[in-house]
């Protein structure tokens, strides 16, 4: 395979660039947003459906009534939409969820907390390596255990009880695999939240794919926070809107805390900032709403389209569909080919402009066993997204004979 490989720069000049030097999945991000098929971030870039267009269209009037709300009015409003497309109505009523611009900055403020307090977290594996970067920037002692320990909720406590840190982090949905512990209804949630209570951890829980089970056929999101007030435990719950609409990454996360650490958690949040624009708050319930009308059709179609697109495509080549519990807005593939590794291949793809990811960052704790995966992006406009399934569709085939 070829190490060196030529992309299109901003100036439209041909440069030499080995993607293997990146050292995150953010870095190899950035290209691929100067690449022809651009398969690599999971953020939203398909067209604005109908209604979606009609609030671009209205984007003046959503300026001029932000600025005459309160703070308060436009955090309110966003709020109650979003918990109650989310069916979280024991978020909404308890009003003590903090909002921030991006689920980085709420991994941030979670990273600050269990630096200031000197506590280790054990984070699941896979997942997307921001997370273990961020941590780890902030000084924070780093675990792992592997996403498998969540899959038997029968043995969920035995399992996870062999985690020894402070902390249990948790991604739910989980990017890239798509799995949820929703899968068995309340129980795994349970079992998590029974553990963590009786030995005394902090739950973390990102759940900035939760969208997608909203999306789900037979799954449907429970009332988690209900669960998690009544059981007593401790934790931080991170929402976001950043990977569910087409917004141009006008978005913004949210952070609840369980009452015995809510002023911690407060004060450190003040620390970071003021507040979310108005603008955007009032801009995105609208978004909110839209999906409350259509029953999340603008979001899902879109992706289950290009999800079908991307399994005809890539049937039948040394890729291999792994099925999620959840069908988020990425999809995670294997590769069957002995001795081909998933650095190799997506270097190969790289050179005909078709940018992937490689597994091997998802797997932060052992980049080896990642070293057979590829996840590949699909909210895309899918006129775009088939042409990049042709270009991938080529070089697999093409380098098989």
């Amino acid at each position: 395979m070829l190490e060196k490989v030529s992309v299109i720069a901003d100036d439209l000049e041909s440069e030499v660039l080995d993607v293997r030097q990146f050292v995150d999945l953010t870095q190899h991000e950035i290209t691929a947003l100067k690449t022809k098929h651009n398969l690599a971030d999971a953020h939203t870039h398909q067209r604005q459906s109908a209604s979606q267009a009609a609030i671009v269209a209205n984007l003046e009037s959503l300026w001029y009534e932000a600025e005459n709300m309160l703070q308060s009015e436009a955090e309110q409003r966003f709020l109650e939409a979003f918990f109650r497309l989310h069916k979280q109505s024991t978020a909404a009523a308890m009003n003590k969820t903090l909002l921030v611009y991006s689920a980085s900055i709420a991994t941030m403020v979670a990273a600050m907390y269990l630096r200031q307090r000197d506590m280790s977290v054990s984070l699941v594996s896979p997942c997307f390596d921001n997370l273990v970067d961020l941590l780890k920037h902030m000084g924070v002692d780093l675990g792992s255990f592997p996403e498998e320990w969540l899959h038997d909720t029968d043995r969920i406590y035995e399992r996870m009880s062999a985690v020894d840190t402070d902390a249990i982090y948790l991604v739910d949905p989980n990017n890239p695999t798509g799995f949820t512990l929703l899968k068995d209804g309340r129980d795994g949630f349970a079992e998590v939240i029974r553990l963590c209570k009786e030995t005394g951890k902090l739950l973390i829980m990102d759940f900035c794919f939760a969208s997608f089970v909203l999306c789900a056929d037979g799954m449907d999101r429970i009332d988690i926070y209900r669960m998690l007030e009544e059981s007593g435990v401790s934790y931080m719950a991170i929402e976001d809107t950043g990977k569910t609409w087409p917004v141009q990454d006008a978005k913004c996360a949210m952070i609840t805390a369980s009452e015995d650490i809510r002023e911690d958690v407060y004060n450190i949040h003040t620390a970071v900032l003021l507040n979310v624009s108005p603008f955007i708050l009032n801009f995105l319930a609208e978004y909110v709403e839209d999906s409350i009308k259509d029953n999340f059709a603008s979001v899902r179609d879109v992706i289950s389209q290009n999800r079908a697109a991307a399994r005809e495509a890539l049937a039948g080549t040394i890729l291999e569909y792994v099925p999620p519990v959840v069908e988020t807005s990425v999809a995670w593939f294997r590769i069957t080919r002995p001795g081909l590794t998933a650095t190799d291949l997506q270097s190969r793809l790289f050179e005909d402009e078709v940018y992937t990811l490689p597994g091997t960052y998802f797997y932060w704790d052992d980049p080896a066993r990642g070293e057979r995966y590829l996840r590949i992006a699909l909210a895309r406009r899918p006129d775009e997204f088939a042409a990049a399934m042709t270009a991938m569709r080529k070089v697999l085939v093409n380098d098989a004979h």
